[in-house]
């Protein structure tokens, strides 16, 4: 039986090697689907580990299953690798360049699924079921953990998963190597609400000879924010955010047409009908008394992340006794950012989590933010991560089920 002490022991050797190789990756960063240097690197750390490797067929995906000595509970790990479009401005000696960078910390993800695997690899004798290491490209906006369900991820052992976790460090808001999750709604749905509004064009000195589509879409701007404080509860909301307006060409031309997109968050199948109806409803209700046309879109994105109970108080447990009470902290509310993790604990019982990775000299409450060019994680608790991926796996399959 694998012990967490030799566990933690064993991670803190590996810690030098850990940090190398996130530098390096930092500095490929590559977005979306095709991250083909990304893929290459773990790739080439994963080989001699003995594992079942196979890579995406239309994305570049990489599943490596370990096969445990004795039959058990199937564990899946996710480690996302994508980048931002963000030019970097940490002032790192690892920055990377060409617009853009690791500003979410999935090169610390990567990482510390390496680890994992590091860890687990010498410990197949001991294992009492199989372990799936699921890195993935495209989690920004590109919907990949889909794309790996589509291509066979969920069955890649011969068996659908028991369990799925995932960490995700963070830049602020977390102190430093404290972990944190919940149970249910841990992350909100993700949507993309986006309104065209065709008026008639004229000459800024007579609007009364045109219909202008300028006002109609700031009226309608502000009814959607009112729409989202009256039409739901507050302890089932609603975020709605316009991100996005463009219209017209100079000052004194009323343009044709105005557009404007909004990410709408919300943490309930039932409220995101709602806003789904309700959104488009106001904007057709305004363009029509304005005697505008309306083309209105609502797209779902991801769904909400939902963390099972039972797992994660088998998380909150496994975290406390393998890094000291001191370093979990519950999570009291969701969070309206989104994940296509959520894809994966559609299907297998699992749980988010976060990691606070914001470095000992900065502010934790006033540290750039997530996909900030500014953003910076601390190498301190890379072999944190590494380890609690380890014995998650380790814990749960112990565990039975």
């Amino acid at each position: 039986m694998t012990s967490l002490s030799t566990l933690l022991d064993d991670a803190r050797a590996l810690h030098p090697d850990l940090v190398q190789i996130r530098h390096d990756l930092h500095q490929i960063p590559e977005l979306g689907l095709q991250l083909p240097r990304t893929q290459e690197r773990v790739l080439s750390e994963l080989d001699g580990l003995g594992l079942e490797v196979s890579t995406g067929e239309s994305v570049s995906s990489v599943t490596a299953v370990l096969r445990g000595a004795r039959p058990g509970p199937t564990v899946l790990l996710r480690g996302d690798m994508d980048a931002l479009p963000v030019a970097e401005e940490t002032g790192l000696d690892f920055a990377a360049g060409d617009g853009r960078m690791h500003a979410c910390g999935h090169d610390l993800h990567t990482t510390m699924l390496l680890g994992a695997a590091k860890l687990l690899a010498p410990r197949r004798d001991q294992l009492a079921g199989d372990v799936v290491f699921m890195f993935q490209p495209g989690e920004e906006g590109y919907d990949g953990a889909a794309r790996m369900i589509e291509e066979g991820l969920l069955e890649a052992s011969g068996r659908k998963p028991d369990a799925a976790y995932a960490l995700h460090v963070m830049s602020s808001w977390i102190k430093r190597g404290v972990f944190t999750t919940r149970g249910g709604p841990m992350l909100s749905a993700s949507n993309r609400l986006r309104v065209t509004v065709r008026g008639r064009g004229g000459h800024g000195s007579a609007p009364f000879r045109a219909v202008d589509p300028v006002p109609v879409a700031c009226e309608m701007v502000t009814a959607l924010q009112s729409f989202v404080t009256r039409r739901f509860d507050i302890f089932d909301p609603v975020v709605l955010t316009v991100g996005m307006i463009h219209g017209g060409t100079q000052e004194n031309v009323i343009p044709d047409e105005v557009t404007f997109a909004a990410t709408v968050r919300s943490f309930s199948p039932e409220a995101q009908a709602v806003v789904k109806d309700g959104s488009i409803r106001v904007c057709e209700g305004i363009a029509a008394a304005h005697g505008a046309e309306l083309d209105a879109e609502f797209v779902e994105l991801y769904p909400v992340t939902v963390n099972d109970v039972a797992e994660t108080s088998f998380v909150t447990d496994t975290l406390r006794e393998l890094h000291g009470e001191e370093r979990f902290a519950p999570a009291p509310n969701p969070v309206a950012g989104s994940e296509d993790f959520s894809r994966v604990l559609d299907e297998v019982p699992g749980a988010m989590i976060a990691l606070g990775a914001c470095p000992a000299d900065l502010d934790v409450a006033n540290a750039p933010n997530n996909h900030s060019p500014r953003a910076q994680f601390d190498d301190a608790v890379l072999g944190d991560g590494a380890v609690a991926y380890a014995a998650l796996a380790v814990q749960r399959q112990q565990s039975g089920g």
